[in-house]
């Protein structure tokens, strides 16, 4: 078991930070945003780190927490701009912050190092420590997903009018989406940037959110476990079948389109039908009278 552990290390690592970078979008969809600003501030993030760690010399810590702040401000800014859009719109100006946010670090000259990116940014980061930040994370979206707030946020995703009528603040919850997105999108991003020791503009683009779309759509687009389950798919998938890094955007839209026609719910939603299923069928046999046998008496 040792043995694996340490062979899979940076797999394992690599899991954590994509269920991270994938819930910075999947929290906002939750409330009916389609958003990938997530992206954005996980590039916003990254380098936010490394500039703080390589420019100022500060220590991990306070690095991914600037890493984390940075970024969930910018996003939350921009929701405050944008957050009357809906739909395809929503959707394209967020991608197009996230094309901003790589311009930018190409002609951010020392500060982001420019087109070669910033190097030598290495955090004394472990799986362990980024496991008990993913646990808190996750934990925290456990609350948004408990029986009173969850049926807000359905109402506000499902018919934000009705919500309005019931009294719930429809803008304020999609204005918090976007704060939400940012900060689990920067730290993200800190985190991966300071496990890789560099980021450059080319990582912050549109293969990001290709693949966070994809885990989403895969595992499930209501709850963190949807999440979980894709992000351990498309991390591990390369490495089970080889020829899928050569044909990886390719594959990974095919999944999605599949997905799409045939799993609406992602693969949780699959494994909850089972589940219901089995238990329906348990009930009925629980509750079915026994069986008796008349026996006629022969005359």
């Amino acid at each position: 078991m040792s043995d694996w552990y340490y062979s899979n290390t940076v797999l394992l690592q690599q899991t954590l930070t994509t269920v991270l970078m994938a819930l910075s979008i999947q929290i906002p969809m939750r409330m009916g945003v389609f958003s990938f600003a997530g992206i954005g501030a996980f590039g916003i993030g990254g380098y936010t780190a490394a500039a703080a760690m390589l420019h100022l010399g500060w220590a991990t810590l306070p690095s991914i927490v600037l890493g984390m702040l940075i970024p969930g401000i910018v996003v939350y800014l921009l929701g405050l701009i944008i957050h009357k859009l809906n739909g395809l719109y929503l959707g394209m100006a967020t991608i197009a912050f996230t094309l901003i946010v790589a311009v930018v670090a190409v002609n951010g000259g020392e500060l982001t190092g420019g087109a070669a990116g910033l190097f030598g940014a290495l955090g004394d980061l472990t799986f362990e420590s980024i496991l008990v930040v993913t646990i808190i994370v996750i934990a925290l979206t456990q609350l948004t997903e408990s029986r009173g707030l969850s049926r807000r946020i359905d109402a506000v995703r499902e018919d934000p009018e009705l919500a309005n009528a019931m009294g719930i603040n429809v803008a304020r919850y999609r204005k918090l989406s976007f704060l939400a997105s940012g900060l689990v999108g920067g730290l993200a991003g800190a985190i991966t940037t300071l496990l890789r020791s560099t980021i450059t503009p080319a990582e912050v683009n549109f293969h990001l959110v290709v693949l966070a779309l994809t885990v989403i759509v895969v595992g499930g687009t209501r709850s963190w476990i949807g999440v979980l389950i894709g992000s351990i798919v498309f991390v591990w998938l390369p490495t089970l079948v080889s020829f899928v890094s050569q044909w990886e955007e390719f594959i990974y839209g095919v999944i999605v389109v599949l997905a799409a026609l045939f799993l609406p719910n992602g693969v949780l939603g699959v494994v909850r039908d089972l589940w219901h299923r089995v238990r329906t069928r348990d009930v009925r046999v629980d509750d079915a009278p026994p069986h008796s046998e008349t026996v006629e008496a022969m005359p």
